[in-house]
């Protein structure tokens, strides 16, 4: 049987069983998440960087700084950026947030692409990535607001899904001499581009760094 103190500590806020039972299965629940996705074995293969005065493809390096706004060089870089054909909603060429300041693709979803499109291998430079990644087979599926952390504590919140445009399928023509490759690749590289995301907390990053992978809470 309880006594006085133990009825009124079972009374406060969060010590109440239906709460402790709501706190435990959301507890439980928490735990599953993360045994789907922060154990997966998940790392940084390549990283790359688009060189701001020339064009989107982008090149090897061993180490990358992310910084608020971006990777320091990058094309892609900034706190801003003007509006373009992918948000509609703004008249183009309005300065808005920069919410893709980084692009990430995964190695197996490169290989997807290329056995679509009857190639032996796609260099993700081709797709202006920033990093690689192995170990995440469906990358482009995670949900906006996963955060990929690495051991230097850097932080990358993804924000969306990246769909494939039409540069790296000229990119393709011009480098394997075939046409239809430009609008192939819109179509087979479809929920297989990868992601982007901003950076959230600022690092060093490496080739060969792991990755954790943090679902959005809720």
């Amino acid at each position: 049987m309880c006594n006085a103190a133990s009825r009124t500590n079972l009374s406060k806020p969060g010590w109440n069983m239906r709460g402790f039972r709501t706190n435990m299965s959301r507890g439980i629940a928490r735990m599953l998440l993360w045994e789907r996705t922060s154990h997966l074995m998940a790392m940084i293969v390549e990283l790359r960087i688009a060189d701001a005065a020339k064009d989107f493809q982008s090149n090897p390096v061993e180490r990358l700084a992310l910084v608020f706004g971006g990777i320091p060089g990058d094309l892609h870089a900034g706190a801003t950026r003007k509006a373009d054909a992918r948000t509609p909603w703004h008249k183009r060429g309005t300065l808005i947030a920069n919410t893709r300041q980084v692009s990430l693709v995964s190695r197996e979803e490169c290989a997807a692409i290329a056995r679509a499109l009857d190639l032996e291998t796609l260099d993700p430079g081709l797709l202006g990535a920033n990093l690689v990644v192995e170990g995440i087979p469906d990358l482009t599926r995670l949900s906006p607001a996963t955060r990929l952390q690495f051991p230097s504590g850097a932080t990358i919140f993804v924000t969306e899904s990246n769909p494939p445009c039409r540069q790296p399928g000229r990119k393709l023509v011009a480098l394997y001499d075939q046409p239809e490759l430009e609008f192939g690749f819109l179509r087979k590289a479809k929920a297989l581009r990868g992601l982007v995301g901003l950076v959230e907390r600022e690092g060093e990053i490496r080739v060969g760094d792991a990755i954790r992978i943090i679902a959005p809470r809720g």
